[in-house]
């Protein structure tokens, strides 16, 4: 059995620890490969953030922790944030951060550009991931985009209703034989992740021949300077027209 990573580890021992976290399972779906080869696997990544509350009665939400994981499940990016607000509520529960992870974090403004960095030109896997972009304040394009709680093969599969909103946990559950955010000291990002990533590649030839199907043909994006500013990844083409309308 291999052993648990506690959500509280630092990053540096999530990362040396994240092949043990993605061993867990029956590793079926490790064998699975793109069916389209322009959409190889270093394009692909899986993401889940944590977020704590701010604001009046810490209702707001704020990134605290964001986890990037590549198409093997290794980690390549987690670090706490510091919110923009002062934390009223840790959901230390729920989120797994505490007052002391706060000590190592690095600013919103930073670990916005360094994120969106590593999700330009991805196809960007996780599990009601519009939560993770808004915590992000981003809008990452719908045709490069896999949410793991909207698709309905993968809840046939674990034979759960298709069109139903089904929890990720319950899905590692059923489809991973996989136990994830238990006990009461908090999720782990890098483990939900992970388990997003696998859960993708259970279903990812027949999800991708669909949205083959229903998705119009994108053109490649241009060659960029990888050491460019990050601005570029606020370019307007990103964010909604009604939105881009109402700042005119």
């Amino acid at each position: 059995i291999s052993p648990s990573l506690s959500p509280s580890a630092s990053p540096d021992s999530v990362a040396r620890h994240s092949s043990v976290l993605l061993s867990q399972g029956n590793g079926s779906s490790k064998g699975v490969r793109t069916s389209s080869p322009v959409l190889r696997p270093g394009k692909y990544v899986a993401i889940d953030c944590e977020m704590v509350g701010t604001g009046p009665q810490g209702r707001l939400s704020e990134l605290a922790r964001c986890s990037v994981v590549n198409y093997e499940g290794d980690v390549i990016y987690d670090k706490y944030v510091q919110p923009e607000l002062p934390i009223v509520d840790y959901r230390t529960r729920w989120s797994g951060i505490t007052k002391q992870h706060m000590k190592s974090a690095i600013p919103f403004k930073a670990a916005q550009a360094e994120i969106l960095k590593i999700l330009k030109d991805k196809i960007v896997v996780g599990h009601a991931i519009h939560n993770d972009f808004q915590a992000l304040k981003y809008f990452h394009p719908k045709d490069r985009t896999r949410d793991t709680s909207r698709i309905p093969m993968l809840n046939q599969r674990a034979g759960l209703p298709g069109r139903a909103s089904i929890s990720l946990k319950s899905l590692a559950r059923h489809l991973l034989q996989k136990k994830i955010q238990v006990g009461c000291k908090g999720h782990s990002s890098v483990e939900d992740a992970q388990t997003a990533m696998e859960l993708y590649r259970l279903v990812e030839v027949q999800w991708e021949t669909e949205l083959a199907r229903s998705l119009p043909t994108r053109p490649p994006s241009p060659v960029t300077d990888p050491t460019a500013d990050s601005s570029q990844y606020m370019d307007d083409r990103y964010w909604p027209t009604d939105l881009m309308a109402s700042s005119l």
